[in-house]
């Protein structure tokens, strides 16, 4: 009996024009057949996801952005360490509502004046090499604190010293930021700029640390906590390449005779101008019109000046979004309101350390949203332009100290203070309404955020100092 044996053939086009065709396509790896969905005809290009943190650190230079928020943030807690020990120092020598309101803003105006000749110093050394010279000079001020002052008239002076760290300001946001792209600068210079939680570390280590070793030797301990800072910036930070190598003083300076730059220089002064001022008062405010103690005084002046730190990175990130100018005029309309009411709620201990916490998130905010337009203004001189709003602004944390001790010392009250800060945050808001107008017209997109093109162009009739300003030299 016979067999009959059917072969299969693996595929029922075997030496047809398609079979060949289709080993043609498996020698050429370049070619493929087209490949359709169910639907048919060709996949529509998918929308682009927000980036994720991962993303944004790989856009630019991780360790040198750590090193940068290290940095400010042990500089930022020197500056303020004065006004950390106010109540100890105020108690020392007996000083009256005006004394100690100009003692705590003797270091902050110093540091103001410290940052524009800091930030031209690092684009002809490089921020990198500036922010070390910075931090030596510190730790010889500190030391200087620790072995010599016991006056009234030293304690003066040692917060002219103590301003040499408040000139940090403009180096480690441009360092922070210059390795990341125009689309991120805003967070990253939030990250950078959180740095001023170091408000945090002076006001809850530095009253405690007084009590127990007397508030001269606390400058002696700060000066060794500045040695982690710089091993970290020598090891971990590298100079972004963002820097112009041959431009001329005046280039630098061209921000100076600008109408951006003043414009930019009087909203900062109640955005981080009120940070710091408060910052640096709320422990003798606390102290006197509560009488509670100088550690509880520290406390309650970390859990605001904590918020506003924590919110300047969520400031940048929304500004990225929705556009530095939006954020800058909520930001502002809040200031406002919480300013007044927590001059009005001075007999409440809880309520008004609610309030505190409510306006430093919102003066946060206002810092990280500013320094999101700042790059997009000033792409090659940010640094130069951040040290110079930032010298403006920080000037005017010297007004709240002052108008504070001088409200309570004629009035007894320190509600005119606040009044009048919250007058000058209104006429801010009054002025960005108006001249956003024409930076959206020129070098910012609607609301304040990054053109997509990378560029950034200023206005033909601007004044004399403006130019033409790119995202290359």
């Amino acid at each position: 009996m016979s067999v009959r044996r059917t072969v299969t053939r693996p595929d029922s086009n075997f030496c047809t024009p398609v079979w060949f065709a289709r080993r043609a396509l498996a020698r050429d790896s370049h070619l493929s057949w087209p490949r359709f969905p169910k639907t048919g005809g060709p996949d529509k290009p998918k929308e682009p996801k927000v980036a994720g943190f991962k993303t944004f650190l790989k856009a630019g230079h991780a360790p040198t952005l750590f090193a940068s928020f290290l940095y400010f943030d042990f500089t930022f807690a020197i500056w303020v360490l004065n006004g950390a020990m106010a109540p100890f120092i105020s108690e020392a020598f007996h000083l009256d509502a005006a004394q100690k309101g100009f003692m705590v803003s003797v270091p902050i105006i110093a540091g103001a004046l410290m940052r524009f000749p800091l930030g031209v110093l690092s684009q002809y050394i490089g921020r990198k090499n500036a922010a070390m010279v910075e931090m030596g000079l510190i730790i010889v001020a500190l030391l200087y604190g620790y072995g010599f002052v016991d006056t009234h008239n030293q304690v003066l002076a040692m917060g002219v010293l103590l301003g040499i760290a408040g000139g940090s300001f403009g180096v480690a946001l441009s360092l922070g930021s210059g390795w990341f792209p125009p689309k991120y600068k805003g967070l990253a210079m939030g990250i950078a700029g959180a740095g001023n939680s170091g408000t945090v570390l002076a006001v809850l280590f530095a009253p405690p640390l007084a009590v127990k070793y007397g508030w001269t030797t606390v400058y002696g301990l700060a000066a060794l906590t500045m040695v982690l800072p710089m091993l970290v910036m020598w090891f971990a930070a590298k100079e972004p390449p963002d820097r112009e190598e041959h431009q001329t003083f005046r280039q630098h300076i061209a921000c100076l005779f600008e109408k951006d730059g003043w414009a930019f220089s009087l909203i900062y002064v109640i955005t981080f101008g009120g940070f710091i001022g408060l910052a640096s008062f709320l422990p003798t405010y606390f102290y006197d019109q509560f009488k509670v103690t100088k550690i509880e005084a520290g406390q309650l002046t970390m859990l605001a000046t904590l918020m506003g730190s924590a919110v300047r990175v969520v400031g940048g990130y929304v500004s990225d979004r929705i556009g530095g100018i939006n954020t800058l005029s909520i930001v502002l309309i809040g200031v406002c309101a919480s300013l007044v009411l927590c001059g009005l709620a001075g007999q409440s201990l809880t309520i008004t350390t609610l309030l505190f916490m409510l306006c430093f998130a919102m003066l946060g905010a206002g810092n990280g949203a500013l320094f999101q337009l700042v790059p997009l203004r000033w792409p090659l001189t940010t640094a130069v332009a951040g040290s110079m709003i930032g010298e403006i602004g920080a000037l005017g944390g010297g007004f709240i100290p002052n108008a504070m001790g001088q409200s309570k010392q004629l009035a007894g009250t320190y509600l005119w203070g606040f009044v009048a800060f919250a007058v000058l945050a209104a006429a801010m808001l009054v002025m960005l309404r108006t001249v956003q107008i024409r930076w959206t017209r020129t070098w910012a997109e609607k609301g304040g955020r990054a053109r997509s093109n990378g560029t950034s162009a200023v206005p033909d009739n601007a004044d004399a100092g403006l130019r033409l300003q790119t995202g290359r030299p």
